[in-house]
């Protein structure tokens, strides 16, 4: 079970940041090498993985705390598989993807093929769309906590890495979307509330 988190005014947040939020459309910078061990970085990533895990969701990249800083945390825990069917998360191309961190990653795409997938955003929170995004990448980049400096990443997995890599350099998913695809993923209990029903930012 997930702790409450207390609210921050300032970042890095307990929430995620939405679309909106200047910070979601700059480029982020690049951490200087003098900076990578310091305990402010240590603190924006534990923050980073606090959040990821408390909403159980999959990427999280450093504005979406609202710290402009090139940043990703990604995990694809194996008990998440129960909150799919097993044709979906075949048919995705879904796997358990350790905990795994980057700071100032670069990705490169290593495959021509695509897949086309419903996608959704922490930060456009309450929707979805269909996205296109490579089948298979490569991210290089300072790895901590175990995670390699460089790792292949396949499916699912490349999609969450090529999802936050966007972050960083001021893209959403809306801009890559399917625009008639894009639709309010609580739209039936919004009509069976009467228009009653409400997203929540805060879990």
């Amino acid at each position: 079970m997930c702790t409450e988190l207390s609210p921050l005014t300032a970042p890095p947040y307990n929430h995620f940041t939405q679309i909106g939020d200047p910070v979601l459309r700059l480029c982020a910078e690049e951490v200087s090498a003098e900076r990578i061990a310091s305990q402010e970085i240590k603190d924006i990533v534990e923050q980073m993985v606090k959040v990821l895990r408390h909403y159980d969701c999959v990427g999280v990249a450093a504005p979406q705390l609202g710290v402009p800083m090139r940043i990703i945390v990604m995990e694809f825990r194996e008990g998440k598989r129960e909150q799919f069917t097993p044709e979906v998360y075949e048919e995705r191309k879904m796997s358990h993807l350790p905990l795994t961190i980057f700071i100032n990653p670069q990705i490169e795409i290593i495959s021509d093929k695509q897949h086309t997938h419903p996608e959704g955003c922490m930060s456009v929170r309450g929707y979805s769309a269909k996205v296109s995004r490579y089948d298979r990448v490569r991210v290089t980049g300072i790895g901590i906590l175990g995670t390699p400096s460089e790792l292949e990443l396949v499916g699912w997995s490349a999609r969450i890495a090529q999802h936050e890599m966007d972050h960083l350099n001021g893209i959403v998913y809306i801009d890559r979307m399917d625009v008639s695809s894009f639709t309010c993923i609580t739209w039936q209990q919004i009509n069976a509330t009467g228009g009653r029903a409400v997203i929540s930012f805060e879990k």
